[in-house]
């Protein structure tokens, strides 16, 4: 296995391991039980997405390709352009 990505937090690494696996790509989010350790270790580089060696190329195109994305005109909210509500 590769790590072919770091992760902001642990909710964008589910979020990239559910969209890799929706294209047939399994990805291991390594580093998330190092996450209550946080205060003893530092904040950054802990959480890692990674995938076989033979798929690395095309995850990180299809991450590139996610992270790239923009909403489509009309779908965004007139109140908070550029802003997602849940």
């Amino acid at each position: 296995m590769r790590k072919i990505y770091e992760p902001e937090n642990l909710m964008e690494g589910e979020l990239l391991q559910g969209m890799l696996a929706s294209e047939g790509i399994q990805a291991h989010i390594t580093g998330r039980h190092l996450l209550g350790a946080i205060g003893e270790l530092p904040v950054f580089g802990l959480l890692g997405l990674s995938v076989d060696d033979d798929l690395a190329d095309r995850a990180r195109q299809l991450i590139t390709e996610y992270n790239g994305a923009f909403v489509l005109p009309g779908e965004e909210p007139d109140s908070y352009p550029d802003v997602l509500l849940c």
